[in-house]
């Protein structure tokens, strides 16, 4: 029992890894993080950052790069804009930035010095963490949910189970070979219990078709299995070979979100991300129906 309660300590801190190149996106990241670029009007990476706020998280963790200052810029306060505003009245704008403005001393950035893949970018942020569990948010997967966030319910799975949790959701048989794949088993509340994990199965060889979508909860325990980790594919040290390790000595259990998630990573994503936020707001989505629908028209 004392184990089991071991692993359900209050998950106070996340981990964001920000130091991926983002060659997909150049000339557009070659000075500027591919996390600073927007979708509408708020950089890719405030998307997580929101998300694991609403979720009750308490300290942000980044695993940064070169180049990436503006990241840490984003998120300290700018007393010249904020006089600026000020002195314009701009009440709106200031109450806007006020509510992305983590409080000083919540963030925390490290950097990973090396492209050794997820594994090892979360391997990075070990001392920050601590001994004690911990969100990884990847903020290429911008998620779009009905009604709670994505962490935030996975949350609600930890506190029935703890242990470690991942959210997937249903993807198509011709992604599935460029995923990572769970065998689903028993349910547990709004979760259930994880079997296996395969990554970039075969068709025929895939246990569901419910892939890993880029949050997680983990115990500290991976980051000694982080650290002696092998590489994997592409020269990496890959987090889901250090996750299947721990799976052997912990229990893993998935939350299915029904939400909309856009691969930021990817142009044709980070296009629909766009498209999609945009329609969806008051102020822009009458406007773009109107632009997509006269662009359609040719």
């Amino acid at each position: 029992m004392s184990a089991h309660n071991h692993l359900k300590r209050p998950i106070r801190k996340a981990v964001f890894p920000v130091a991926g190149l983002g060659t997909r996106f150049l000339p557009a990241s070659k000075s500027v993080p591919k996390e600073m670029l927007t979708v509408v009007d708020m950089p890719v990476i405030q998307y997580a950052v929101n998300e694991a706020k609403e979720a009750g998280i308490e300290h942000f963790v980044f695993v940064t790069g070169r180049n990436k200052n503006a990241i840490e810029d984003h998120f300290d306060l700018q007393p010249e804009l904020q006089d600026t505003l000020a002195g314009r009245g701009k009440t709106e704008m200031l109450d806007l930035l006020a509510k992305h403005q983590p409080e000083a001393g919540r963030t925390s950035f490290t950097r990973q010095q090396a492209p050794l893949g997820l594994g090892h970018a979360v391997w990075c942020a070990r001392d920050i963490v601590g001994d004690e569990p911990f969100a990884l948010l990847l903020p290429d997967m911008v998620m779009k949910s009905n009604n709670r966030g994505c962490l935030a319910s996975m949350m609600d799975v930890y506190n029935e189970t703890g242990g470690n949790i991942i959210a997937v959701e249903q993807t198509t048989e011709e992604d599935i070979p460029s995923k990572g794949i769970v065998a689903p088993g028993e349910k547990f509340g709004t979760g259930f219990k994880i079997e296996a994990m395969v990554e970039k199965p075969a068709l025929e060889d895939a246990p569901s078709n419910l892939m890993i979508n880029g949050r997680y909860i983990l115990q500290p325990e991976i980051f000694s299995l982080l650290e002696n980790q092998e590489t994997g594919a592409g020269g990496e040290v890959q987090v889901t070979d250090a996750m299947e390790k721990l799976a052997g000595q912990q229990d893993f259990y998935g939350y299915e979100f029904t939400g909309q998630t856009f691969d930021c990573g990817l142009k044709e994503g980070f296009i629909a991300a766009n498209i999609h936020f945009a329609l969806d707001r008051d102020d822009t989505g009458p406007v773009v129906r109107k632009i997509i629908e006269d662009a359609l028209k040719g």
